[in-house]
This record gives structure tokens, C-alpha cells and sequence, in this order.
């Protein structure tokens, strides 16, 4: 398929379903796509999804605001410089329990580790979670965020997106996963559309790895140069 639009979308799921516009009012099928669409979102990191932001740290703060929109950190980068991003460092992800031990003693310099607080939501960057951080800065730093953002999502007045023009046999499958349990349909048919989607994940989520560097800190893990002998 080579893409899909949003009425487009409506119109199959009602003629897979074979379940008309009484049952599968307006309303439903634009909760069901949307609800697809998240449910895809989680599942496969896009990277046409992805953004960076840079901000300031400043002495004494312990944590900072995602930026607006955000769905999920792929790394945070800490510098020296405010003014050209000298000397970067990735921070290392530990989890709040770790970070909360580390800054009971209230240890300050150059930020080494961070950590999730609250999740990122999507939505404004003063709703949309935050980062931790220790040691707490002892001075002005700058940082980067690397993170995915909420993109524009697939609706009766936006008729196309990125999911729905580069991954649409896979937002299929899934708007039929949530129809069908909207429906409470047959098991059966949930398990194969559920299966379809799952195939078509793997393969979509398979693109956007290819397109990555090996230097992408998407998963938090600090990677150590290794220096190979010449050959």
C-alpha cells in the first residue's frame, strides 16, 4: 500500500469489520485511529520524529523541563560552554532511586547522570515530564536534548501524516486491533490483525535502524570507542 488517507482508513476498517457507520460512528473510528496511532508510536521509535533542543543549566538545579511535545529522551548531552558546546558528554540514564541516593548528599559539579521524572507525555513543557539530574550543576552548563516529539497525528482535518503515508499497512492492522476489541469481536480476527500489525512493526522498526548511526545513545547505554589495529 502505498499510502493512506484518513478517509481512506475509515472506509476499510468499516468494509473489514463489515460493520457500517451506525455501530462505527464518526466518533469511534477518529478515538480508534487515534488510539492506533499511540499505540504505534510506542512501539516504534520514528526517527522523522526526532528533535533537538538546547537549553541552559544553572547552578543549584536539580532537574529540567522536557521540551514541549515530548514522547520520549533518547539522550541529553551536557557541555561546558554556553556559548559553542564545548567538550560534550552524554549523560548516562539511571533510574529516580539512584539519582535521589546521589544527591542526598548533595554532591554538585558537572552533570554525569539524569533520569526520568514523570515521563514524557507530549504534551507542554511544563506538563510534558522532566529530567534529574546529579551531580547537581555547580555552574552554568548547556545541554542538549535529543527526544522524539508528538507528531501531527492522522484526523478527519488532517487527512495524511508521516504514519499514515510511510507505514500504512501497519496502521491498519492496528486501528483493527482497536476496533475489534471496541467491538469485542471474534478472538480470532483480533489475534490475526494483532499478528499482520506485529510483522509489519518489525519490519517498519527495521527501516528506521537501518537509518541510524552506531553512535546513537537511543537506549542509554554509553558506548566506548575501541580503537581496531591497522591493518
Amino acid at each position: 500500500m502505498a499510502g493512506i488517507s484518513y478517509s481512506d482508513l475509515v472506509t476499510q476498517i468499516r468494509n473489514y469489520t463489515e460493520v457500517d457507520s451506525n455501530v462505527l460512528t464518526t466518533a469511534v473510528l477518529e478515538n480508534i485511529i487515534l488510539n492506533a496511532q499511540y499505540k504505534i508510536m510506542r512501539d516504534i521509535p520514528i526517527d522523522a520524529d526526532r528533535k533537538i533542543a538546547q537549553d541552559n543549566l544553572v547552578a543549584s538545579q536539580e532537574h529540567a523541563n522536557l521540551p514541549a511535545g515530548a514522547l520520549f529522551v533518547r539522550a541529553v548531552q551536557v557541555a561546558d560552554s554556553t556559548s559553542d558546546f564545548n567538550n560534550p558528554i552524554f549523560l548516562e540514564k539511571r533510574d529516580v532511586t539512584f539519582l535521589d541516593e546521589f544527591n542526598g548528599a548533595r554532591a554538585t559539579g558537572r552533570p554525569k547522570y539524569y533520569a526520568m521524572k514523570g515521563g514524557a507525555t507530549g504534551n507542554t513543557n511544563t506538563t510534558s515530564g522532566a529530567i534529574l539530574l546529579s551531580p547537581i550543576p555547580d555552574a552554568t552548563y548547556v545541554f542538549k536534548f535529543h527526544y522524539n516529539a508528538m507528531p501531527a497525528t492522522l484526523e478527519s482535518d488532517n487527512t495524511t501524516n508521516f504514519i499514515s503515508l510511510n507505514f500504512p499497512n501497519g496502521l491498519l492492522y492496528a486501528a483493527l486491533v482497536e476496533t475489534y476489541g471496541y467491538l469485542k469481536g471474534p478472538a480470532d480476527m483480533l489475534q490475526l490483525y494483532e499478528q499482520k500489525y506485529k510483522e509489519e512493526a518489525q519490519k517498519f522498526a527495521l527501516e528506521q535502524t537501518g537509518r541510524r548511526r552506531r553512535d546513537d545513545y537511543t537506549d542509554g547505554t554509553i558506548r566506548t570507542k575501541i580503537d581496531s589495529a591497522s591493518p
